[in-house]
């Protein structure tokens, strides 16, 4: 069984231009990277919920004039149990679908909702209200073959409420639809465990059976709170914060977790280690290729 389907750098734009993703592209298709996950939320091609025909036509054509196979990363700002922007945010996942459909990716992640302190906690409405929003957009997916992976966040702000990594998997289990899946991204959870004095592997294990896609990349496991850096190197530095940095920089026991964990068949492992790590690129991707050779020998 291959459990492991691929590997890949992801790539986001900076000025809002499908253009401006090309040199990443052509640079993952020149080292025999196997998938790109291009951003979505970066590029502006979609407006109020509706896709942008022009902008999507140009990233269709790039898109296919490299021999990579795609994954999309949608709105960073994701958040389905917001009562107040849910309708507009299922509405931007239904058109980012159309896209995902366009590229050939089969993957679309969306990120796990939050509560923010200073708003009140209506638990159960907001597990419900993402629980629904979830069931819609899998049964939109379904008519793509596409799958959304729903991605464990670390607690940005004190006080907010956040699903811990197995909860993230127990929304799944219950949910039980074979177009909603989990996205495991290790560096999130190394941290939120950390703050909250979780055990780092336990959470992993009970993600595992329902992942469906993976975010990879490095850090230390703890937040950046209020620190403020005037470069993002500081941060390195400091080994403070979601640094996604080559793997090996940080302390998160890779060799550990590719030895042990096991995926669902299909899954894509997606480093999210972008140009400031150029050089390192290569040398990444021939550990990803070797970690993914682990667990699929074992499949």
């Amino acid at each position: 069984m291959t459990v492991i389907a691929g590997v890949g750098f992801n790539t986001v734009s900076k000025e809002g231009l499908v253009a401006s993703i090309k040199e990443d592209l052509r640079y993952y298709a020149e080292i025999g990277a196997d998938f790109a996950e291009i951003c979505l939320g970066s590029i502006d091609i979609v407006a109020g919920g509706k896709v942008i025909e022009t902008r999507r036509k140009e990233l269709t054509e790039l898109a296919g004039g490299f021999p990579l196979k795609y994954t999309v990363h949608g709105i960073v700002s994701s958040n389905y149990m917001n009562a107040a922007t849910v309708r507009r945010q299922i509405d931007t996942t239904k058109a980012m679908l159309e896209i995902c459909d366009s590229i050939g990716a089969g993957i679309l992640v969306q990120h796990s909702g939050f509560v923010r302190s200073d708003l009140p906690l209506e638990l159960a409405e907001a597990n419900k209200r993402e629980f629904d929003a979830l069931g819609e957009v899998g049964e939109a997916a379904a008519k793509y073959g596409i799958r959304i992976a729903v991605e464990n966040i670390f607690t940005i702000h004190g006080g907010e409420y956040r699903k811990t990594p197995s909860q993230v998997a127990e929304t799944i289990r219950e949910l039980d639809h074979k177009n909603v899946v989990a996205l495991t991204d290790f560096s999130h959870a190394y941290i939120e465990c950390t703050y909250r004095g979780l055990d780092f592997m336990s959470e992993l294990r009970a993600m595992a059976p329902v992942t469906g896609h993976l975010h990879v990349h490095d850090s230390f496991g703890q937040r950046a709170g209020h620190t403020p850096f005037y470069y993002p190197p500081e941060g390195t530095a400091l080994g403070l914060g979601d640094l996604h940095l080559p793997l090996g920089w940080g302390d998160i026991p890779w060799e550990t977790i590719f030895s042990e964990l096991t995926f669902l068949p299909g899954t894509v492992l997606m480093m999210e280690i972008g140009p400031r790590f150029r050089t390192e690129q290569v040398a990444l991707l021939e550990q990803a290729r070797r970690y993914s050779g682990s667990v699929n020998a074992r499949n």
